[in-house]
């Protein structure tokens, strides 16, 4: 009788990568500087994140391209900023492009 224990295997599987889900989630809300930050930048209730983080509430595929989506914003706005002070310091920028 092995259905109950591949069903049960599935759910594991599901419930981990929901877990990694949220893991990774919890990482890209700490790139912004927090839940406050990351919910004013995505225009998100601050308990929504959390309640996304702590995996009471599955981490979507909208809500992760929405976060990809300010993640590029954000590495944009940052080698905006270190260009800048890397002509202000006369230094040269680490940018590869």
């Amino acid at each position: 009788m092995t259905g109950g224990n591949e069903r049960e295997g599935k759910a594991m599987a599901v419930s981990d990568s929901m877990d990694e889900a949220s893991e990774h989630f919890a990482y890209c809300v700490q790139l912004f500087g927090g839940t406050t930050a990351f919910s004013r930048r995505l225009g998100i209730d601050e308990r929504a994140v959390r309640r996304f983080i702590n995996g009471e509430r599955p981490v979507g595929a909208g809500l992760l391209e929405d976060t990809l989506k300010a993640l590029r914003t954000l590495i944009a706005d940052a080698t905006q900023a270190e260009q800048q002070i890397a002509a202000t310091l006369g230094a040269p920028s680490t940018d590869p492009a």
